[in-house]
């Protein structure tokens, strides 16, 4: 059995011998994730390659980890702008009265 197979289960339904194998990701090394923490911490770099490990080819873990940053960015940002939308709000209020 090599890394990217499931062991075989029998499926318990006669005539079906085995359940279909699935693909498995490879496991990210320590070293390969140090890399990418290296990367995150430069700024608009992090952006840029937060969207190209999201949405381009390679580990699905690794996309799939990407694309829930992105989505958390996104909420995190909306709210900064809802505050900041209220701040200037009271601001150009308090300065009419």
């Amino acid at each position: 059995m090599d890394n990217y197979q499931q062991p075989q289960v029998n499926s318990g339904v006669p005539g079906h011998g085995y359940a279909e194998q699935q693909q498995v990701s490879p496991i990210i090394s320590i070293k390969e994730w140090m890399l990418i923490l290296f990367i995150l911490f430069i700024p608009l770099v992090n952006i840029i390659m937060m969207f190209v490990w999201a949405f381009g080819e390679g580990n699905p873990t690794k996309k799939n980890y990407f694309k829930a940053s992105l989505i958390w960015s996104a909420i995190v940002l909306g709210i900064y702008a809802i505050i900041a939308i209220i701040l200037i709000a009271t601001a150009a209020s308090s300065t009419m009265n």
